[in-house]
């Protein structure tokens, strides 16, 4: 069972782990640092420890222990207590999802690992806002797609923000980085997919159009705000567009995604 241990100075090192978690590039560097991530809320954490994440630490004002006691108990790790004053004070937010976890990161899978049994698959090229990374998975997850693989200057999907947003998708949706930005669209096509990008290019057909008659299938989506680059616009199989009415050009990526998923899933 988790050790609880009641803290009430908010500089107590053992509260490290989710101290100033406004602070974007001190938690970037401290999580690449120590190979961890934030939970935030009772179904987020449960959804993390079922998808084999190992916890290091729970952090719980006491209203909220009997809400994951089963998980508790189930748990060698210390769940540091704390009045909800003080949590807000460590972590510079109102905590109000109910807890918090420290949990470590595992290793990303081979991109072959994640592509094995994968119909749909969904290919994020510098996504860089989390917010919309979380969504992406959000939407992939809830329209059936089966993996998603990131250039390797997108945003993280274990990041607190996009966990949040993604109500524990990044848990269930397998998904790696791509090691090789340049040639990763021609090396999806060899491995049986066809890549289909969104974007505004002058060929770009209707995404129903685009994805009709596809078996394997991979949606391309580029940044927030200038779309994918040259190269890989270029270098996709399809490249399709949402059709909009007129002075509209485009959606946010989220929205474009979701949309995008809909008409690909009923391919």
């Amino acid at each position: 069972m988790a050790t609880l241990v009641e803290i009430t100075d908010p500089a107590d090192p053992r509260l490290a782990d989710y101290r100033d978690l406004r602070d974007v590039e001190l938690r970037k560097h401290l999580e690449a640092e120590h190979g961890l991530f934030l939970a935030e809320g009772e179904k987020v954490v449960r959804r993390a420890v079922a998808a084999g994440f190992p916890p290091r630490s729970f952090l719980m004002a006491p209203r909220w222990l009997d809400g994951l006691a089963d998980e508790l108990a189930a748990s060698d790790v210390p769940c540091y207590v704390v009045s909800e004053a003080l949590a807000e004070e460590v972590t510079g937010f109102h905590v109000h999802r109910g807890a918090l976890a420290s949990l470590e990161r595992t290793p990303l899978p081979p991109v072959e690992s994640v592509l094995a049994s994968a119909r749909s698959i969904l290919v994020l090229e510098d996504i860089v806002d989390h917010t919309n990374v979380g969504a992406i998975f959000r939407s992939g997850a809830a329209l059936g797609f089966d993996a998603v693989l990131l250039a390797p200057r997108c945003a993280d999907p274990l990041y607190r923000r996009s966990i949040k947003v993604s109500m524990g998708a990044v848990f269930t949706t397998p998904w790696t980085r791509l090691p090789d930005w340049h040639d990763a669209l021609p090396s999806l096509s060899r491995a049986g997919f066809t890549t289909v990008a969104l974007t505004l290019a002058e060929d770009a057909v209707p995404v129903e159009d685009a994805v009709a008659g596809i078996d394997r299938v991979a949606l391309v989506l580029g940044s927030e705000g200038h779309g994918l680059s040259p190269r890989w616009e270029q270098s996709a199989d399809r490249r399709a567009i949402i059709p909009m009415r007129a002075g509209i050009d485009s959606l946010n990526v989220a929205a474009a995604t979701a949309v995008a998923c809909y008409v690909t899933a009923r391919r």
